[in-house]
């Protein structure tokens, strides 16, 4: 029916021949009919996605929707994802995928309801959100993907899937997930497309974009998926140096003593998984130090407000994850808190509430434990490189756009490991190392490489979003049309 143009059906309706059966053939023909070079079906299918009546939900203009792709009908791997419309002219903006780490944490916990999404939840008896005044949704049609299966709402009928995950499984299972949304989304198929993501998404992110840029020189038309480039932020990269760097960091914030700090680096070797005693006990004095404060932030308070929850405060010990020594210690997995050191409580309340999954069409298999931030059910990760600096070398040399950043009051994957990490990978210096400024102050500091740029945030946390949205705000609108950071007070 495609050569069946509107202005022959609209000649047709009034033409002198205007009886009942030519009106409803029309009308019929008008059903089938592509609106805004969408089908009905597909039209029909996001219809069916879209996100009515949210409990607490303030007023807004744009559209957002909710769901389930398929990414193995075999198996019944499907990944839950929540989308945002730019707030204006989506069709004319970019497209951002935003992942969260752990391994096994849930980027619509994090990212969208704590960090850079238009809503955050918020305390009382009642479902109330708060609306986001810097939503990256600002700059970009937003999405958000619960990955690998068993974080949040995504799920598998195979329970050995769970047993068998890891880094490779999960890009794969982000990409078929990504070539299948598109399809349920085709108008922003043709549009930049950008990944974004923070912490052991320094792992999802690269690799995800190398499997879309391998898969693009060989895939079909339809498959195509117009990626121009990632932004990864207080990123776990490098084993070697990422391990270094958060000793240093802790010594150099007065967070360790010099003895804890002399015994680390005389008994533990980060450029080999060292598992001696000497090494692990020290490590366990290391350790020890983050149960007084927030590992993620090191100058916020802790929640000190009883709530009533079966969540851990812990992220899921798999094994197996990177870094292997570091990932061995109960610590290294404690969650996240966040400018609000609460405001993981009051997510975890609204995503349990029946109404609200009902509303974001989540929880259709009645999976048979709470919502959580973190995965409790993934305790074993197949595979975890030591280094993804091979997979940025490469993707520098694709011609990509990558900035790195990093908020500087993270201990987690503080600025000092992420400094050491980039001077590995031996760039050239491009600019060196220069403040930029958010209004009138300093935002923090910034260097430019050949084919990567590294921002820093000042005063901002491992969740730089939560930390700082205004300056993180900043920074990816910069990020989406490659400019420089602003360079002098304005």
């Amino acid at each position: 029916m495609a050569f069946f143009s509107k202005n022959y059906a609209s000649k047709l309706l009034f033409s002198h021949n205007n009886n009942i059966n030519i009106i409803i053939s029309v009308c019929f023909l008008l059903l089938i009919i592509r609106v805004d070079g969408l089908s009905t079906s597909v039209l029909a299918r996001q219809k069916a996605d879209e996100v009515v009546g949210l409990p607490g939900q303030p007023e807004v203009k744009f559209k957002h929707y909710a769901g389930y792709v398929n990414v193995n009908e075999s198996h019944g791997r499907a990944l839950f994802y929540w989308f945002f419309e730019a707030q204006h002219m989506p069709l004319n903006k970019p497209l951002v995928l935003w992942l969260n780490g752990g391994p096994g944490c849930s980027s619509v916990g994090y990212g969208e309801a704590e960090e850079l999404g238009p809503f955050f939840p918020q305390p009382g008896s009642h479902p109330k959100l708060k609306l986001n005044k810097y939503s990256w949704n600002r700059a970009a049609n937003l999405l958000f993907v619960e990955s690998p299966v068993g974080v949040g709402f995504s799920y598998t009928n195979t329970s050995s899937d769970i047993g068998q995950l890891g880094d490779a499984i999960t890009a794969k299972d982000s990409y078929t997930f990504l070539v299948n949304w598109f399809k349920r989304f085709p108008q922003f198929k043709s549009h930049e497309f950008y990944i974004a993501g923070e912490s052991y998404a320094g792992h999802y992110v690269p690799q995800l974009a190398e499997v879309i840029f391998d898969s693009n020189k060989k895939a079909p038309k339809s498959n195509y998926i117009n990626l121009k480039g990632f932004m990864i932020g207080n990123a776990l990269l490098d084993d070697e140096t990422d391990q270094t760097g958060m000793i240093d960091y802790a010594w150099d914030h007065a967070v360790i003593s010099d003895k804890v700090f002399k015994d680390v680096k005389s008994k533990c070797n980060f450029k080999i998984n060292d598992e001696s005693n000497g090494c692990k006990n020290a490590l366990s004095e290391y350790f020890a130090v983050y149960d007084l404060i927030d590992m993620y932030s090191l100058y916020t308070p802790s929640c000190v407000k009883n709530f009533t929850t079966n969540s851990r405060r812990q992220l899921p010990a798999a094994s197996g994850t990177a870094p292997h020594l570091f990932s061995k210690f109960e610590k290294w997995h404690k969650k996240p808190a966040g400018y609000d050191p609460c405001a993981s409580y009051y997510t975890e309340d609204y995503l349990n509430r029946p109404d609200v999954q009902a509303a974001l069409h989540a929880n259709v298999t009645k999976i048979p434990y709470n919502w959580t931030h973190c995965s409790n059910n993934i305790t074993f990760w197949g595979d975890a490189p030591s280094s993804i600096l091979p997979v940025i070398r490469k993707l520098v040399n694709g011609g990509l756009r990558i900035w790195v950043y990093s908020g500087d009051t993270d201990g987690r994957i503080p600025v000092t490991a992420t400094r050491m990490t980039l001077d590995k990978l031996g760039l050239k210096t491009i600019q060196s190392w220069t403040p930029w400024y958010s209004h009138q102050q300093v935002g923090g500091w910034t260097i430019a490489y050949e084919g990567l740029k590294f921002v820093t945030i000042r005063g901002a946390g491992h969740q730089v979003p939560t930390f700082k949205p205004m300056e993180a705000f900043l920074m990816l609108k910069h990020f989406l049309v490659d400019r420089t950071m602003p360079a002098h007070p304005y």
